[in-house]
């Protein structure tokens, strides 16, 4: 139609141009709106009709069903928004269990914050930095999941020890080890506009350019891949916001580093241990590359699940690279059976398959 007016005369041109200015101002999402009920979601798992059973599945408290993502027939936007609402209060369950199932204690992050200004947070066992023996520090990937989990759909459609790191921490306790648990995805706090506030915080104008330069690199480089993410993380918000980042936390990758100097590198494990899943692989080598020779002297070993840290990307030097041979394993996604060598072209650390009972997929490589 398009074209056949495009070959008319002027009076034919005018109505193509008045059309495609038509067409231009239509917003398809706003009209997905129109016929949609309102987005207003329990803010509870009862509210939803939804309990973990005894075997940490979820379960409709009626039905005693799973989860069914299209609770309405042609809406799959309000059915989107209705799963992340729920899964937000799934999260906020977890930090629940962290604490009164696993132990844990909640630490406020920055350590120096003062009131006024944006905050994060992980969680650690008692003895995390007084244990003289052994430490295991866990770090999950990127996206929508926060500290203690490994992957929000295996949480809602599988069961609790899929999804989450709880049943690491509790046999790391079982076992002797200290444990902290980091959050690399908690980086801001979300304002409405109109309303925002910068808070105040420390002075960093003697901060070396060199420093300020890296750390605006990152943030610019995280903020491409948290604009996707960001619809998701408050499902119910409608109104046009601005993220506050948090001081020193603004990255999963500032948040390593600002978690090994302040904790880790302070603890009196003899041994550390990390296990880090997808992009927290990526944070735990520029971990590596900032603090090396802190890291080779600490940590003992580090088992990577579906990585996605490129050593070429992130120009690590020959001795992490040599490093990392000898103390890393990556297990990623694979049909063959669990253990068996896979093939790579990057020359880091080795990789096997992580497909354990028959399944290869990037989300169950953290089991």
């Amino acid at each position: 139609m398009m074209a056949q007016l495009q070959q008319g005369g002027p009076d034919e041109k005018e109505k193509t141009t008045a059309l495609k200015d038509l067409l231009s101002r239509i917003d398809l999402d706003e009209l997905m709106k129109k016929d949609e009920p309102p987005l207003e979601f329990p803010d509870t798992l009862e509210g939803f009709e939804y309990i973990f059973n005894e075997k940490g599945q979820l379960r409709h408290i009626k039905t005693g069903e799973p989860f069914v993502f299209n609770y309405r027939e042609d809406l799959h936007r309000w059915n989107q928004k209705r799963y992340e609402a729920l899964g937000e209060i799934i999260t906020k369950y977890i930090y629940e269990l962290l604490q009164n199932e696993c132990h844990l204690k909640k630490v406020t992050l920055p350590v120096d914050a003062i009131e006024t200004e944006p905050k994060s947070f992980i969680f650690m066992s008692e003895d995390a930095l007084v244990n003289p023996d052994k430490l295991l520090v866990l770090i999950h990937g990127n996206g929508v999941v926060r500290a203690g989990q490994w992957a929000r759909r295996l949480i809602i459609n599988e069961d609790l020890d899929s999804g989450t790191q709880i049943p690491y921490i509790k046999r790391a306790i079982e076992e002797g080890y200290g444990v902290i648990v980091l959050n690399p995805n908690e980086n801001y706090i979300e304002v409405e506009k109109t309303k925002a506030q910068i808070p105040l915080s420390s002075d960093i104008s003697d901060e070396p350019a060199e420093k300020r330069e890296r750390k605006d690199k990152i943030q610019k480089e995280t903020k491409k891949r948290r604009d996707f993410y960001e619809k998701y993380r408050n499902p119910q918000k409608e109104k046009e916001t601005m993220q506050i980042y948090i001081r020193d936390n603004g990255s999963p990758e500032e948040h390593a580093i600002y978690v090994w100097d302040h904790f880790i590198s302070q603890s009196a494990a003899e041994n550390v241990f990390f296990v880090a899943h997808s992009y927290g692989g990526l944070a735990f080598v520029e971990l590596m590359i900032q603090r090396e020779a802190e890291v080779k002297n600490r940590v003992t070993a580090v088992a990577l699940t579906d990585s996605v840290h490129n050593v070429w990307h992130q120009e690590v030097g020959k001795t992490i690279r040599e490093w990392m041979r000898e103390n890393c394993c990556n297990w990623v996604s694979s049909s063959e059976p669990l253990d068996t060598s896979v093939e790579s072209m990057l020359p880091d650390c080795p990789r096997v398959s992580a497909d354990r009972y028959g399944l290869s997929d990037h989300k169950i490589t953290g089991l």
